[in-house]
């Protein structure tokens, strides 16, 4: 059974920096595919960024590219999300999810393609 357990929210002025962690335990790590989901209040879960199982290759959307980093270190079954210069409506609960892949190099943006997912983390962007 997989299980995932996000940490590193919390508060954090505008412009600063926060670095969310997703650990993974039960099954082994380099065979699922990550991403990084968030939900504010009032509003659907929506996509932030994904990584492929090598970590070669990343996807974010529009709305983080290039202030949010994704990385994963596979010999600690580790993901994170370096946050930069964030913004207020970055608030919100922040999850990770994880999907058993075949490829090495697929990424996935859709929350319906994720078999397993954490219990979230909270951000809060403060202006």
């Amino acid at each position: 059974q997989v299980q995932l357990v996000e940490s590193g929210g919390g508060l954090v002025q505008a412009g600063g920096s926060l670095r969310l962690s997703c650990a993974l335990s039960g099954r082994t790590f380099t065979f699922y595919a990550m991403g990084w989901f968030r939900q504010a209040s009032g509003k659907e879960r929506e996509f932030v960024a994904a990584i492929s199982r090598s970590g070669g290759s990343t996807n974010y959307a529009r709305s983080v590219k290039g202030r949010f980093t994704i990385s994963r270190d596979n010999a600690k079954n580790t993901m994170y999300l370096q946050m930069n210069s964030v913004k207020p409506e970055d608030t919100a609960d922040y999850y990770c999810a994880a999907e058993l892949s075949t490829s090495s190099g697929n990424t996935y943006y859709s929350a319906r393609e994720y078999d397993y997912w954490g219990r979230g983390t909270q951000v809060t962007v403060s202006s």
